[in-house]
C-alpha cells in the first residue's frame, strides 16, 4: 500500500521531471501489457510459444453431465492461458445429457487452441453424446478396437425412455441433425454418414469411421497420435489454418479440481443411494430422539447433497417409493410382533428400490448389488432398534413430579382404618422420608408395606405390596 501512495505523491509535484518519467514508464508498460494480451488467447494458433510445445491432456471417462462439462470447459480455458499447442481429450463414454454435451462442443468450437478427441484405449467407445463431441474436434482419432456412433436422441423421465408421437420425434431428430451439420461440414467430415448415427442409430468401428471420413486417423496410443500429428496442418473452425509442432512436447495432465471430484462423486449412483439413506436415517434419529443435534445436522446435509444428485441423475420414482415403503415396514416391525415377516419385507423392498433407483437409457449404470446389501441391512437394524426404544420409552415412568411415585413402595406409619363414611380406609404412610395421607379399599395394619397406585392432590392411593407384585 505504501508504494502506490509514494507514486501519487511524486506525480503531483508540479514540474517534476521524475513524475513525467514515471508517467512515461507506466504508459509504456501498460501499452506493452495490452499488446501481449492482445496477442495471447485471441491469437488462434498460427504461432506457438518459445520452448517445447505444451499439450494439455483431459479425460472423459464416464457419462457426460454438468460436472464433466465444467471440467472440460475449465481445461480448455487453462490451455488458452498456457498458450498450449494442443488439447488432447481421451474419451470413453456411453453418452450423457444433451445440455452438457452442447456446452462442451461450444467450448471446443470456440477454443483458441486446437482440440484433438481420441477414443482410447482398446474397447472404449464414443457413443451418443460422445459421437457429437468427436465430430466437433479439430482432430478426431480412434484407437484399434473402439467404436463410435449410436447417437439417436432419447427422451427419458426417471431413467425410463418415453414413447413420443411421430411429429415430436421428427422435431427432435431434425434439431439434433441440424446441430450436427452446423459444425461437421466445416470440419470436412462426411455429413450424410454422420447424420445416419442420429437418424438410424448407426455405429462404426475405427476402420469403418476412417473409411467413411468421419475421423482423421487411427493411432495405437496417445504417443502414436502425437507423433502422427507432428507437422500436420489443420483447418480451424473459423477457417484459419495452423501447423502443429509437437516434437518432444511437454505433456500436462489436467485433472479435476477437488470441487469437481467431490461433485462428480456425489452424482455416482452408489454415492447418491448412500447419501439418501444417511439423510433419511439422520433425520429419523433426530425426530425420534430430539436434542441429539448431530444426527439432524448430518442428515440435513446428506439430504441436500442427495437432492443435488437427484437433479442430475435419472432417478426412477418407483425406486424411491420402494425405499420409503421399506422404512415404513421397518417401523411396523418394531411396533408389532410379525416374527420377522415385516423386517424381511422391508429388506426386500429396499433392495429392489436400490436396484431400480437409478437407470439411464444410455447405460446400465446403477446402484451396485454390494452397496445395496451393505446399506440395507445396517439401516434395517438401526431403524428397528431405535423405534423399539421409542415405543419402550412410552411405558417409562416420569422422572419428575409426583408421577414418579406411582409404583413405588411406602411403609404404613398409621394404620389405615375405616373412615367416617365407611367407604374407604385412611391412614398415614412414609414415602421417601416424608409422611403422606393414604387411602385404600381395605384395612392395612401399621408397619405393612404398600404400593402407590395413583395420587389425588396430596393423597396417595395404595394397595398392599404383595397384591401389587402378584398383579404384575
Amino acid at each position: 500500500m505504501k508504494e502506490p501512495d509514494n507514486r501519487r505523491a511524486t506525480l503531483i509535484i508540479p514540474g517534476s521531471f521524475a513524475g513525467v518519467l514515471i508517467i512515461a514508464t507506466l504508459a509504456a508498460v501498460l501499452f506493452g501489457a495490452l499488446t501481449v494480451r492482445a496477442q495471447g488467447p485471441d491469437a488462434k494458433g498460427s504461432s506457438t510459444p518459445a520452448g517445447p510445445a505444451q499439450i494439455l491432456e483431459l479425460n472423459i471417462g464416464d457419462e457426460i453431465e454438468p460436472v464433466m462439462a465444467e471440467y472440460i470447459d475449465n481445461g480448455i480455458e487453462e490451455a488458452a492461458r498456457r498458450h498450449a499447442s494442443l488439447i488432447l481429450i481421451t474419451m470413453d463414454t456411453p453418452g450423457g445429457l444433451s445440455t452438457s454435451m452442447e456446452d462442451i462442443i461450444h467450448h471446443i468450437l470456440d477454443s483458441p487452441v486446437p482440440v484433438a478427441v481420441f477414443i482410447s484405449p482398446v474397447g472404449s467407445r464414443g457413443a451418443s453424446a460422445g459421437f457429437f463431441i468427436l465430430m466437433s474436434a479439430d482432430i478426431a482419432a480412434m484407437s484399434p478396437g473402439t467404436h463410435t456412433g449410436a447417437a439417436s436422441p432419447l427422451l427419458a423421465i426417471g431413467g425410463i425412455p418415453l414413447q413420443v408421437d411421430e411429429t415430436l420425434k421428427k422435431k427432435i431428430l431434425n434439431d439434433a441433425t441440424a446441430f450436427l451439420r452446423s459444425y461437421t461440414a466445416k470440419r470436412g467430415r462426411n455429413v450424410e454418414l454422420a447424420e445416419s448415427a442420429v437418424v438410424d442409430g448407426k455405429a462404426w468401428t475405427e476402420t469403418e469411421a476412417l473409411d467413411g471420413k468421419l475421423i482423421d486417423l487411427i493411432a495405437n496410443s496417445p504417443e502414436d497420435l502425437l507423433s502422427k500429428l507432428d507437422g500436420r496442418t489443420i483447418k480451424r473452425f473459423d477457417g484459419s489454418t495452423a501447423q502443429l509442432a509437437l516434437r518432444n512436447p511437454e505433456r500436462i495432465a489436467y485433472s479435476m479440481s477437488f470441487r469437481e471430484r467431490f461433485l462428480s462423486r456425489i452424482v455416482q449412483p452408489d454415492t447418491f443411494f448412500i447419501l439418501m439413506i444417511v439423510g433419511v436415517l439422520g433425520l429419523y434419529v433426530e425426530f425420534t430422539h430430539p436434542g441429539m443435534v448431530a444426527p439432524g445436522v448430518i442428515g440435513g446435509i446428506a439430504s441436500v447433497l442427495a437432492l443435488y444428485a437427484m437433479h442430475i441423475l435419472p432417478v426412477a420414482p418407483a425406486g424411491v417409493v420402494l425405499i420409503l415403503l421399506a422404512l415404513g415396514l421397518f417401523i411396523l416391525e418394531a411396533k408389532y410382533t410379525s416374527h420377522g415377516v415385516l423386517a424381511i419385507g422391508g429388506i426386500v423392498s429396499m433392495l429392489l428400490g436400490a436396484l431400480m433407483l437409478v437407470r439411464s437409457p444410455m447405460t446400465h449404470a446403477g446402484v451396485s448389488l454390494g452397496v445395496a446389501f451393505g446399506v440395507t441391512l445396517p439401516f434395517a437394524l438401526i431403524v428397528i432398534f431405535l423405534m423399539r426404544l421409542v415405543l419402550k420409552s412410552r411405558a417409562w415412568k416420569p422422572a419428575m413430579g409426583r408421577e414418579q411415585f406411582v409404583g413405588t413402595i411406602a411403609e404404613v406409619t398409621g394404620s389405615l382404618v375405616k373412615s367416617a363414611d365407611g367407604e374407604i380406609f385412611e391412614g398415614m404412610v412414609r414415602l421417601n422420608g416424608a409422611l403422606w395421607r393414604a387411602v385404600a379399599r381395605e384395612a392395612i395394619p401399621q408397619g405393612a408395606r404398600v404400593s402407590v397406585t395413583s395420587f389425588e392432590g396430596l393423597t396417595l392411593h395404595v394397595v398392599p405390596a404383595e397384591r401389587s407384585a402378584l398383579a404384575k
